[in-house]
């Protein structure tokens, strides 16, 4: 007798959570397609297809995911393949959740290093989902601190077994207690554990006065010569370095000062990434430096995540979603923050409203920043990571929406002043306000000054592996279309082309 096909069950999960959501079965098939879209996917499912769904047919490849994201979207929450009765598959979301502790936490973030630090190309090509901004930065706003983070004891040797009987055996006359009787390790096998860094290895002060050595490195090679030049080495320095110590073994204080610490590199590693226009990983590497410094009990931090997230939304074009988040960032901060930190705050705000066109909104967010920055002073107690923000970075901003607004000698004018007072060592931030300023020049119709502003910008993106950087300079040329039979024009591209 021929073997009878083994019957389906039907998915009686799914089938709740489309009642829950009100989808129809066509609307669902619709959502799906769209959402496929965003990621390059030409999808052509119907209700016919949900129908199969229900009566227990597994969708292939990157499916599961896409549909668990639709209900995501729709009911808030963050749901999963497996918790719609589907199978899992490509981790299209993976690391866009908002872990439930920290060693969960770790768990996904040290996921995201080894793929990261592999020869995994296609983790770098998964695309920004402006929906996966929503659950992670409500959670970090109404979300409890952790009561815990502390992991294992001090190494110690096991007991002595006891013999047959239960009774300890007899004690040597005149010998001292040795490890098994809780002595510390001898200095060499201490120097062998610190070497391997292996189970139970103890994270010590110096380890997390390394970890920020370490960022302060990175930071300074991404700043003068683009994202690209190192964003491996820290990805790898991660997985290498980073996870292990997060698997150790340390006490309550130390372990708060280890997860901001590994936050913050977490964080640098999202901002090279996004550098290099690898969004989607750029979007999870911020979302899990958010939940890490919330591990960590930084507050601040988590709000400079989040500002560092409506960052990349406003390059994106998101204008709505960089207000939220830069709004999120100011709620969880409260009216506690240093002036130079509340100044940051706001004037990433008015970067969501310019790109938006939202001109009085935008006003009163850059009105507030220079208030605030105005009340500053050389004593405040400013975090480290904070301190960029002064005079030149606020006028950076100023330019930036003023060019976005289409004001374009305001524009030039914070622009110019940015330049005056900015120090070279911010090679790539210069470069972007000297395209602003570029750009505002062509916009006042001065288009020798514009080429040949945009000329140098043109030459540093050329020394840089940025990608942000060549867009700049490509947004500048693609303005200059209008005026292509120009002299200044011809001129610009002539110099332009023996760059390359």
């Amino acid at each position: 007798m021929t073997e009878r096909p083994p019957q389906r069950i039907p998915n009686r999960q799914l089938a709740a959570l489309i009642a829950e959501a009100g989808f129809s079965n066509a609307g669902l098939a619709r959502r799906v397609d769209q959402l496929g879209l965003e990621h390059g996917l030409d999808l052509r499912y119907d209700k016919t297809s949900v129908t199969r769904w229900l009566r227990g047919q597994q969708p292939r490849g990157t499916t599961p995911a896409l549909i668990a994201e639709v209900f995501t979207r729709r009911l808030g929450r963050r749901l999963t393949a497996q918790d719609l009765g589907l199978d899992a598959c490509a981790p299209v979301y993976a690391g866009l959740e908002f872990a439930a502790t920290p060693q969960e936490a770790v768990d996904i973030v040290s996921g995201l290093w080894r793929k990261d630090s592999g020869s995994q190309a296609e983790l770098r090509k998964i695309a920004f989902t402006p929906a996966g901004l929503v659950v992670p930065s409500r959670d970090w706003l109404i979300g409890r601190p952790d009561d815990k983070v502390a992991r294992g004891e001090p190494p110690t040797a096991p007991a002595t077994a006891l013999p047959a009987g239960g009774m300890p055996g007899p004690r040597v006359a005149g010998r001292a207690p040795g490890p098994a009787a809780g002595r510390a390790p001898l200095p060499r096998q201490r120097q062998a554990d610190r070497s391997q860094r292996g189970p139970g290895y103890r994270v010590t002060a110096g380890d997390i006065a390394a970890l920020r050595s370490v960022g302060e490195l990175f930071r300074s090679l991404d700043q003068t010569y683009g994202g690209g030049h190192a964003r491996q080495a820290l990805v790898r320095y991660l997985e290498h370095e980073g996870e292990p110590m997060l698997r150790g073994t340390y006490g309550e204080a130390t372990g708060r000062r280890l997860f901001a610490a590994i936050a913050d590199l977490t964080r640098l590693a999202g901002w090279t990434s996004y550098d290099i226009a690898a969004h989607g990983l750029a979007q999870r590497y911020f979302v899990q430096a958010l939940r890490l410094a919330q591990a960590a009990g930084d507050r601040p931090y988590g709000s400079y995540v989040l500002v560092t997230m409506s960052r990349q939304a406003v390059y994106l074009g998101h204008g709505r979603e960089a207000v939220q988040l830069a709004r999120v960032a100011q709620q969880g901060m409260g009216a506690g923050a240093p002036p130079a930190l509340q100044s940051l705050l706001h004037a990433v705000e008015a970067r969501g409203h310019a790109v938006l066109g939202e001109v009085r909104a935008c006003t009163a967010s850059l009105a507030r920043a220079e208030r605030a920055l105005e009340t500053s002073r050389p004593a405040d107690d400013v975090p480290y990571w904070a301190r960029f923000f002064d005079e030149a970075q606020l006028a950076d901003e100023f330019g930036h929406c003023h060019r976005d607004l289409q004001q374009y000698r305001a524009a030039a004018q914070h622009a110019e002043r940015s330049l005056q007072l900015r120090g070279k060592a911010f090679a790539r931030s210069r470069l972007f306000c000297r395209v602003v300023l570029a750009t505002a020049r062509l916009g006042l119709g001065e288009l020798e000054q514009a080429c040949a502003l945009g000329a140098e910008a043109a030459q540093q993106a050329a020394e840089m592996r940025s990608a942000r950087a060549m867009d700049y300079v490509r947004d500048f040329e693609r303005r200059l279309e209008p005026y292509r039979d120009a002299a200044a024009v011809r001129g610009y591209r002539d110099r332009v082309a023996a760059l390359g």
